[in-house]
């Protein structure tokens, strides 16, 4: 009795990658372009035709997708499955397995095809040098390499290899998120306004950013405020807590629910204490809603000491996934001019020069230069978050 296969409709864009000739082929697209669905239907059409394939991802549960799919879309085929070993079997002859792009063990194989996913996300090029280029060499194997940018790396000179006619075995493309005809347009736009112009153009436009850059832009426009001496009858206020001490300086800044900073001061050499002293004069001046600091390191006593005391304090974690959120969260509203922040030299300063850098291992970290400060970035910041997580307000923009 036959059974029918039913695969994924390509649409013309991933019909045409499918069906050129080059023997490595360079995917960079944006999130939900597609990719997977043409890694899918080139892994098939090999083991259609009996050959041994390889896929590897920077993690396991990336594998995940699709090796549920290969396993309901080809059950009929299928002989022996072995989830421990990531290898299925087929009636054919055929072979499909999954690495992870730290899995030493992969030498020794031999693969007529395999597919690199997310190739942005490892780290270096050693695994498809040392690793994987090698198990192609007995059948002369292809290979596709597909992934959101992630920089300027290994991913991107492959990528460059592709354009490149001193390089006739290579070809690379490169395609917006929007080039899906699947996807909502409305989304897509949605998202460019919910995004970070550099998030925006690296995650939807599959851009290859530079690794390092400046993270703030177009300062002149909202850095226009003016302090206050005192509070206005009917706004509520936000409080946003850098702590530093010997060369650090502590920073605090001060929010109404309109998202116009309308204090800010910093200060170091100076013990906790009186550290605490100051922001409780803050406190009885602005009498905030809110007060959002920092609890890495000192500030969980410093925060500990301050709830002794009755004030309104809540923690914030400083951690490699929620710094980022943090500064993106101000970087956006900085671009589409979602707040005032006050016209201050040292606040210029520090958020002119902050900046991104792309780390050895290939994660995006957020700092000041070597050398600078960024507290007045930071409390600016957690001023600016406690607004957007906890204000009770709409907040009204010009």
């Amino acid at each position: 009795m036959k059974q029918t296969i039913n695969l994924p409709t390509l649409f013309e864009t991933q019909q045409t990658i499918v069906d050129h000739p080059a023997r490595f082929k360079v995917l960079a697209c944006g999130r939900r372009f597609g990719k997977t669905t043409i890694a899918f239907e080139l892994i098939t059409d090999h083991i259609f035709k009996g050959h041994t394939v390889a896929y590897f991802a920077p993690t396991h549960i990336m594998s995940v997708e699709l090796w549920q799919q290969l396993k309901s879309a080809l059950a009929p085929m299928i002989s022996r499955v072995s989830e421990a070993q990531s290898r299925i079997e087929f009636i054919n002859g055929a072979v499909f397995e999954t690495w992870t792009a730290r899995n030493e063990t992969v030498r020794g194989r031999k693969y007529h095809f395999v597919v690199v996913d997310e190739a942005a996300l490892i780290p270096d090029a050693t695994l498809w040098q040392a690793a994987i280029r090698p198990l192609l060499s007995d059948y002369k194997g292809t290979a596709l390499f597909a992934s959101t940018p992630r920089g300027r790396n290994w991913f991107w000179e492959l990528y460059n290899r592709g354009q490149n006619a001193d390089y006739p075995d290579w070809q690379s493309w490169q395609y917006p998120t929007s080039e899906n005809p699947h996807l909502s347009q409305e989304e897509i736009e949605a998202a460019r306004d919910e995004l970070p112009e550099r998030t925006y153009q690296q995650e939807y436009l599959a851009i290859f950013l530079e690794d390092s850059g400046t993270v703030f832009r177009d300062l002149h426009l909202v850095c226009t405020g003016y302090p206050l001496s005192l509070p206005e009858p009917g706004k509520d206020y936000y409080i946003g807590v850098d702590w530093g001490r010997d060369r650090d300086f502590t920073a605090i800044s001060v929010m109404d629910n309109n998202a116009r900073q309308v204090y800010l001061e910093r200060f170091n050499q100076i013990s906790y204490n009186i550290q605490r002293d100051r922001l409780k004069q803050i406190v009885a001046r602005f009498n905030p809603r809110i007060i959002l600091a920092e609890s890495n390191s000192i500030g969980s006593v410093n925060i500990d000491a301050l709830h002794a005391d009755g004030l309104p304090v809540r923690p914030f974690d400083m951690t490699v996934s929620s710094k980022p959120q943090l500064i993106d969260t101000l970087a956006l509203a900085i671009e589409q001019q979602r707040l005032t922040l006050l016209k201050d030299d040292t606040l210029i300063n520090e958020l002119s020069a902050y900046q991104i850098t792309r780390s050895p291992s290939g994660h995006w970290q957020y700092s000041a230069p070597p050398g600078q400060h960024d507290d007045t970035v930071i409390a600016t910041a957690l001023s600016y978050w406690t607004i957007k997580r906890h204000s009770r307000l709409i907040i009204h923009f010009a």
